[in-house]
């Protein structure tokens, strides 16, 4: 027996030894590996690939890392789950200096108030059960309050060193924005890790392949100007190399074959900055209209290694990644091509390893860019904007295998004329920061969720999506974060989880309000949609600005329900009538006059049957 205790207590000391000697982490919190070269490149970003074999409870993956300047590369990675995780590096071509290493470290959960500090601890976001809506690893919702912070890795969005709260306005850096938004409960925004805008010249901001059409583009070019999003240097520099390999714009197009890897350290302080304050970044790898030069004379190859070197810069963050931003078809390559470089990634390094969502931005949805059966894990509609296109989250939503879906790029406020000289001259709009603007907003934003978009939902407006500072802009970026129906955005979390976890059973069928449409498809004002749990317990309806009185059908027969007006102005509910509505023998509610004449939502909840006769 005390032979036994002896080993039992040389075990426990063995072990307790073992576990000093381990890195302490958390779970779903980024870690950085750093390799030192032994050779020199010429060129390590296309030459050099390293990757680690990691191991962990329930986890054995290979994880690629990156090169990031001179002899040194990076390999991020992050623990899915508490435990004891090692890895093992290697390297193509072998080198003494990033080959054959390993480690080991030992991960450990947040506690419940860390948790409650930051909800990203809870785990990167993941579809849930029924494949409609997000929620964190542990189960516990994500709602996506997003907005457009297109160039958020240029010097438009300031990055100051120091902690120092300056108003919104010229001085205004993006640790600013961040809590700006912060405050009104956003917790996505939208990147595009790097603009074919490259620096303000006399460049065009578009090529394509034949004269003929690159002396249209670049006459177009003259009259209306490189566009809002221009200077997208920051002070590491540009994202790649000049010159580049096309012909004749050789100081306009860059080398896409030699990163800047200094571009690239200052953006990872703010997608890590984001994370560390609860946003979820949603990074796209270029915007569509760099990618006919980029394919024509650097190949699919080049482009499928700068997909992957954004993705493994940022798979241990909590990130939605994307492809392409393919907000217009017809200034890129095909859908289909991106498809190929997707599947081509995938081939050559792997599905991503720790689960992060793909999704893109999309003309008009994701699902018709790109099929059902593609590699998309997060649908998205967007660019048409108008009342007419939300339907394109019905469509995903009634897939036989559907995914999480949300728009992406809806209207954006003051979306009228808000650009000036070659501005879109968009006559459906509204001028931004008005009431009426506010309801077209509330159009998005409402319309889309009860048209499927149960994932959330996410913000533009003209001055932000571009990041507006020139002096000359009709719209400075820091007039349009304080619009007022930026900071309504807010009350759509509201609204959805007034009814708990079960808002992400919600069916949309607009047709259970009657009538719910008008002729006018191109527009922000006169429809209604609605969606309701399959048990037909909850109805979640809203009513655009000039809805008729109208009624909702589909209710529980002879039933009670408690109804509440919903104000998407400030977020609160009001008692319909004595609070309650009544279902009639075949299930129609007929709704009562709208508490004003502006828009409003609508919630019933079933009660209990009716007694006696009911109307």
């Amino acid at each position: 027996m005390r032979l036994l205790k002896l080993l039992l207590l040389a075990l426990l000391f063995s072990v307790s030894c073992t576990e000093k000697t381990l890195d302490v982490v958390h779970v779903w919190e980024k870690q950085v590996l750093t390799f030192s070269a032994e050779n020199v490149y010429d060129n390590a970003y296309t030459d050099v690939m390293i990757w680690v074999d990691l191991e962990g409870p329930g986890f054995n993956k290979r994880v690629y890392g990156f090169w990031d300047g001179g002899q040194t590369f990076h390999l991020n990675l992050v623990a899915t789950k508490p435990g004891t995780w090692k890895w093992k590096s290697g390297s193509n071509p072998e080198d003494t200096g990033l080959n054959g290493k390993s480690g080991a470290f030992t991960a450990i959960d947040w506690t419940e108030d860390e948790k409650a500090e930051n909800p990203l601890r809870r785990g990167f976001i993941r579809a849930t059960a029924n494949k409609h809506a997000l929620e964190y690893a542990d189960g516990e919702p994500f709602f996506a309050i997003g907005d457009t912070w297109y160039s958020v890795g240029a010097n438009r969005f300031l990055w100051y060193d120091d902690d120092v709260e300056r108003p919104i306005g010229p001085e205004a850096g993006f640790k600013d924005y961040v809590r700006y938004r912060k405050g009104q409960g956003y917790n996505w925004v939208n990147v595009i890790a790097a603009f074919p805008n490259w620096i303000t010249d006399d460049k065009p901001w578009r090529l394509v392949m034949d004269d003929s059409a690159r002396t249209t583009i670049r006459s177009a070019w003259l009259e209306f100007g490189t566009g809002s999003a221009k200077n997208m240097d920051n002070e590491g520099g540009r994202p790649f190399v000049f010159p580049g390999k096309v012909p004749g714009y050789e100081d306009a197009f860059p080398d896409m074959d030699r990163i800047n890897p200094e571009y690239f350290k200052y953006v990872d302080r703010k997608i890590d900055y984001l994370n560390a304050n609860g946003f979820v970044p949603f990074i796209e790898v270029s915007r569509r209209d760099a990618s006919m030069a980029w394919f024509k004379y650097y190949g699919a190859d080049s482009y499928v290694r700068f997909m992957q070197y954004i993705f493994s810069r940022y798979q241990a963050n909590n990130v939605v990644l994307s492809p392409v931003h393919l907000d217009i078809i017809s200034q890129t390559v095909s859908p289909d091509d991106f498809s190929a470089a997707i599947k081509a990634r995938e081939e050559k390094y792997g599905p991503l390893p720790f689960g992060t969502l793909l999704s893109s931005n999309a003309n008009p949805s994701t699902l018709e860019n790109w099929g059902e059966d593609s590699w998309v894990t997060l649908h998205q509609i967007g660019n048409m904007r108008e009342h007419n296109n939300y339907w394109y989250l019905t469509e995903i939503y009634n897939l036989k295998d559907p995914k999480p879906a949300l728009n992406g790029e809806p209207y954006y406020a003051g979306y009228k004329d808000a650009r000036g000289k070659g501005g879109v001259n968009y006559r459906y709009g509204a001028e931004g920061g008005t009431e009426r603007d506010n309801a077209f907003v509330h159009s998005s934003m409402y319309g889309s969720f009860l048209s499927g978009g149960l994932a959330g939902h996410v913000y533009g407006a003209e001055g932000i999506w571009g990041a507006d500072i020139e002096p000359t802009a009709p719209t400075h970026m820091w007039d349009a974060f304080q619009w007022t129906s930026g900071a309504q955005m807010q009350h759509l979390r509201t609204f959805a989880f007034s009814i708990g976890k079960r808002y992400q059973e919600l069916e949309p069928l607009a047709d259970l309000v009657s009538p719910n449409k008008t002729h006018d498809t191109r527009s922000y004002e006169g429809w209604a949609y609605c969606a309701r749990t399959p048990d037909k317990q909850i109805f979640m309806a809203f009513f655009e600005v000039g809805c008729p009185r109208s009624q909702i059908r589909g209710a529980k027969l002879n039933s009670i329900y408690n109804a509440q007006w919903f104000n998407p102005r400030n977020g609160t509910w009001l008692d319909v009538r004595d609070g309650k509505l009544m279902a009639n023998k075949i299930g129609i509610i007929r709704i009562p006059d709208f508490p004003s004449d502006e828009d409003w939502g609508l919630r019933l909840i079933y009660e209990g049957s009716a007694t006696g006769q009911v109307r």
